[in-house]
């Protein structure tokens, strides 16, 4: 597949012995930051267990076939590139395994994915592992937004140069304001996101994506000061959901980002902590190996959009018309869509402007909630929505899926997935 992307779903769905497969796609819990069950982990732990689970979950391959590891990383020290080697070392990959950081803000999970299957699609590599890792526990804080700057920059005349580090909490109200998205309306949508999620985790849908991590925890109290004794802990599901969210209780909360504003801590999406790795061949490398039987499904193409910077959050609304294009699809040709919940208000725009509203109410968009119920750990994000994409089109017997998230500093970015 070293040419352009096949284009036409009759074509996307014809398999070739140069197709990107995928062999497993898997999570940990996505817990809250500073509150949640993983915030006593590392980054590095919580990517070292996913790898681990991505080997038990493909015992016939030999860990030192895999010839890189690409992972999605926003706010760890040095980007995450020295623990993230450490990593894949304890979790059993090889030395000869070569490993790297990637950081595009939200997106970069799904850039990891992206790099590995362009990788192998250039014969650069025929195995390797996309992936993403975060603990905003740990490294967000003051990191979030940069405090020192070179002045050209910061006293730049340029919106598009200032705008860059505007807080994202602003530029959803900046979308809410400038498309006419209604709090009603964000509010509604964040209790509908943690309703499909509660659902979804009742009925045992994210069983299948999801890895134990075995870690510490110490319970805080209001002021975030430790109590009690540490205790070993297996942590199995996601913690951010709230299966109680009412409109009655999203109406109550107080703007969180400006003085009559409509985002509020309630429609917007959580900071979190996890992570997420997929393991991704050429197609005839897997014949070969025999390891065809255990394909769940293939990388069908990726395309990344810019836009203002004080409206990120339209950035799907622009990367996935991009992507049709790219491939040749039309939007009823996809049948599953997963686009991150970054905020209610530019979430809500995104499906407006690209008519899903309807796909939305038939349980194609975002069928077992999103980032609002979920939680956003950044690095991890688009893998994460990646392992629960896959598992969610086979229970649906659906044959393509989209991932798209908009990204911090404007842009937006969408792939392409195929189930088999």
């Amino acid at each position: 597949m070293s040419g352009p992307v096949r284009k036409g779903l009759s074509n996307i769905l014809q398999k070739s012995p140069n197709d990107i497969v995928i062999l497993s796609s898997l999570r940990t819990p996505i817990t809250r930051s500073y509150k949640g069950q993983l915030k006593d982990a590392y980054p590095e732990e919580l990517l070292a267990t996913v790898l681990r689970a991505t080997l038990a979950a493909n015992p016939n391959l030999d860990p030192a076939l895999i010839q890189d590891v690409g992972v999605g990383v926003v706010l760890s020290e040095l980007g995450g590139s020295k623990a993230g080697r450490m990593a894949m070392n304890h979790a059993g990959i090889p030395s000869s395994t070569s490993f790297y950081t990637t950081n595009r803000a939200c997106s970069s999970g799904l850039s990891a994915i992206t790099n590995v299957s362009h990788q192998i699609a250039t014969g650069m590599i025929d195995v390797g592992i996309g992936g993403g890792m975060e603990s905003m526990t740990r490294n967000y804080g003051s990191k979030a937004i940069p405090t020192v700057l070179w002045p050209a920059l910061r006293d730049s005349e340029v919106d598009d140069v200032r705008d860059c580090i505007m807080p994202m909490g602003l530029t959803s109200e900046n979308v809410a304001e400038r498309y006419g998205v209604s709090r009603a309306d964000q509010d509604a949508f964040a209790v509908a996101s943690h309703q499909r999620a509660a659902k979804a985790q009742a009925e045992g849908l994210f069983d299948k994506e999801i890895v134990p991590v075995h870690t510490r925890f110490q319970e805080v109290d209001k002021k975030g000061a430790k109590v009690g004794e540490e205790q070993n802990v297996t942590v199995t599901k996601d913690d951010g959901i709230r299966a109680n969210a009412s409109l009655e209780g999203m109406q109550k909360l107080k703007p969180a980002f400006k003085e009559n504003g409509t985002s509020t801590a309630g429609n917007s999406s959580q900071i979190s902590d996890g992570a997420a790795a997929t393991l991704l061949m050429r197609r005839s490398t897997a014949t070969e190996l025999g390891l065809s039987s255990s394909i769940i499904g293939k990388w069908a193409g990726t395309q990344v959009a810019g836009c203002r910077p004080d409206e990120m959050g339209i950035g799907p609304a622009i990367a996935i018309p991009k992507l049709l294009e790219y491939t040749g699809l039309k939007t009823e040709e996809v049948g599953l869509w997963e686009i991150n919940e970054a905020f209610a208000s530019q979430a809500i725009y995104c499906l407006r402007q690209l008519k899903l509203e309807k796909a939305l109410e038939e349980g194609r968009v975002n069928p077992k909630g999103g980032a609002i119920a979920l939680g956003h750990p950044l690095g991890a994000t688009g893998a994460r929505m990646l392992a629960g994409l896959l598992p969610e089109m086979e229970r649906q017997g659906l044959q393509t899926g989209v991932v798209s998230m908009c990204i911090g500093t404007g842009m937006g970015m969408a792939g392409l997935f195929v189930r088999e």
